[in-house]
């Protein structure tokens, strides 16, 4: 039986490596708010994620250095699987 791979040591090593490196939000470009930790950082928008240029779903790497972006927790949630190619949301007329 397999366990969860972001409860293993590589992925919070991986997290922690990214953590430190204070950069922006690479999905917005605002400051994120790496003061919060243990609870507060999972409830706080503006708390740090580690997100995933090429999302899982389409291939990406879980444990690639070269994969791994700083996110707010709102942006990462907010884009779900797209990729940089798809920033904006597609937004229907209202004229059919």
């Amino acid at each position: 039986m397999t366990g969860n791979p972001r409860n293993g040591r590589p992925y919070r090593r991986l997290c922690a490596a990214q953590r430190a490196l204070l950069l922006p939000c690479w999905w917005c470009g605002q400051p994120i708010r790496y003061d919060l930790t243990g609870r507060a950082a999972q409830r706080h928008r503006d708390a740090f994620t580690l997100d995933h240029a090429v999302p899982l779903s389409r291939g990406g790497d879980l444990l690639d250095p070269a994969n791994a972006r700083s996110a707010h927790r709102r942006c990462n949630s907010a884009r779900g699987n797209r990729t940089d190619g798809a920033r904006q949301p597609v937004r229907s007329s209202r004229r059919w």
